[in-house]
């Protein structure tokens, strides 16, 4: 049976991505498949898929490479897929030996904003210049390319349009998504925000709006659900201070929900938000959540993505908008409220998308037919 391995620094091993969608898919194929992650320490088989994992990130990059090239020699693998540059130029020496397939799988923006972020000018242009490079090499090496999204393309997919490549968005399967569409209550909604806690990640964009619904209509009952945590100290300090400063009479605040109860942890949503900064980096993704969002049957209001615009269009199920007018999102938001039968359409139309075009199993067999290739080459 042939054997695939999965090669990641920063994505966990049970990643949602690498282990739920692209191991399980190759697992249930007759694949051999084992994931090597250098985010946390795990060894053992999780549901037919064998995970070899360590607690290294902070060590050196030498410690790393030589990680992933023991793992290489001994599982033996036909293809190897890669979640970062680093692990594709580990495993150049094996794929030159052994002329197995290295398939970088390019779901972030390289260099991120925040591996430059703790870089001044002008060592954040040399380091910008120094991390394009790497991920030149990387696409130099890797014999077959898979991009999460359309945006980040640039500029692999044109650098090597020679090497076999695809689209493979971050459709959720229908088994991990728990649909709950709702109908308004009278007077009164719950409007929700998850994920990573920041002002870059929009939570001051979504408190600005609020504000404006509230002091339009104070009778309105507004409840809000936050679903997520801070990262930094420094994002405590300022979400602590916005919570003193809107003083919201009904919040709550919850810990990250588990992966696949993500949706669960969301039923009470009656509107789901992303309201981050529209910056280069931003701009060009494709937000996951919208998509475990659209499966729930939850209306969203999202900031206006050229990632989102150009892979959907115009949504049937919500509204793009400059995250920064509160003004503007109030106004979406208290239309929703005095039009139930526009929410409930919407809810509707969120949930249809899904199950028609924007869940894993419409592309899975396209990605499992792309490793098969990438073996037969």
């Amino acid at each position: 049976m042939p054997k695939v391995l999965f090669l990641t620094t920063s994505h966990s091993y049970n990643d949602d991505r690498i282990f739920y969608h692209q191991a399980k898919a190759l697992r249930d194929n007759g694949y051999e498949v084992k994931i090597c992650s250098l985010y946390a320490a795990y060894k053992g088989v999780i549901d037919g898929i064998e995970i070899e994992s360590y607690a290294i990130l902070e060590e050196s990059i030498e410690k790393k490479m030589e990680t992933f090239r023991k793992v290489c020699n001994n599982f033996q693998p036909q293809t190897i897929i890669c979640s970062e540059p680093l692990a594709v130029v580990a495993s150049k020496k094996f794929v030159k030996k052994y002329h197995a397939s290295c398939i970088y799988d390019v779901t972030e923006w390289y260099p991120s904003m925040s591996m430059l972020g703790r870089y001044r000018f002008p060592a954040k242009i040399f380091q910008a210049v120094k991390f394009s490079l790497i991920q030149w090499y990387a696409g130099f090496l890797s014999t077959h390319l898979i991009f999460g999204e359309t945006t980040k393309k640039f500029p692999l997919a044109y650098f090597f349009c020679f090497k076999k490549q695809m689209i493979l968005p971050y459709y959720p399967d229908p088994v991990y998504i728990s649909e709950n569409i709702k109908n308004l209550e009278s007077n009164a909604i719950t409007l929700c925000y998850t994920g990573q806690i920041s002002k870059d990640k929009g939570i001051e964009n979504f408190f600005k709006a609020i504000d404006f619904v509230r002091q339009k209509v104070p009778a309105l009952h507004i409840k809000i659900l936050i679903i997520g945590s801070t990262v930094q100290e420094s994002d405590e300090l300022y979400f602590s201070a916005l919570l003193k400063k809107y003083s919201f009479d009904n919040i709550e605040i919850r810990k990250p929900a588990a992966f696949e109860r993500f949706t669960e942890a969301l039923a009470d949503a009656d509107l789901c938000f992303d309201l981050r900064e529209i910056n280069f980096e931003n701009n060009h993704s494709l937000p996951i959540k919208l998509f475990y969002f659209m499966g729930a049957g939850k209306p969203v209001i999202y900031s206006n993505l050229k990632g989102i615009r150009k892979h959907m269009g115009t949504l049937s199920f919500g509204s793009l908008i400059d995250p920064q007018n509160a003004e503007a999102i109030s106004k979406i938001i208290l239309n929703y409220v005095r039009n139930p039968e526009l929410y409930h359409l919407h809810a509707l139309n969120a949930r249809n998308e899904f199950e028609r075009k924007y869940n894993w199993r419409t592309i899975k067999d396209s990605f499992v037919d792309f490793v098969e290739k990438s073996i037969d080459k």
